[in-house]
């Protein structure tokens, strides 16, 4: 569904992140995203727990990373890199409808939502049950555009 919209079908470049856990699979999602000719950045987490990035080759590419995370073994290019992305797939635990991204704690996603132009389209991958939240924010939280689950997009 997702690979359908209209703006990954004009996305030369799309930032996304391998699902781990109880978070929404990511496999099949990632595959037809390079199938279809699009450069895939995926996150490298840093020891500040801010984010780099890496173009997704393959999955033999991917290697085990702390917290339980699979990241590129390509070369890094820089936390600025999610900037040249055309559309920008965040993980979380929830959304509101109005576009707030609950996510895990870290900051890692905060600061790299800082980083991607205004305009870009960012959605959260979640579970059906996962949207429509309520959510906390703070001043510093940048609102996602969309969120997309196996069975809908929705855009805020």
């Amino acid at each position: 569904m997702l690979l359908g919209t209209p703006e990954l079908r004009r996305a030369a470049t799309v930032a996304a992140y391998v699902g781990v856990g109880s978070e929404p699979a990511t496999g099949p999602l990632l595959a037809g995203l390079r199938a279809a000719g699009r450069r895939v950045l995926l996150p490298v987490l840093l020891p500040d727990l801010d984010l780099d990035w890496a173009v997704h080759t393959s999955d033999a590419d991917l290697a085990p990373a702390p917290r339980g995370l699979l990241e590129p073994q390509g070369p890094r290019l820089g936390p600025d890199a999610v900037a040249t992305a055309d559309v920008v797939l965040v993980p979380g635990l929830a959304v509101s409808l109005a576009g707030l991204r609950l996510g895990r704690g870290g900051g890692s996603y905060d600061r790299a939502l800082l980083r991607v132009p205004v305009g870009t389209p960012t959605w959260v991958l979640l579970h059906d049950d996962e949207v429509g939240l309520d959510v906390p924010g703070a001043a510093h939280d940048r609102h996602v555009t969309g969120a997309a689950t196996p069975t809908r997009v929705v855009r805020f």
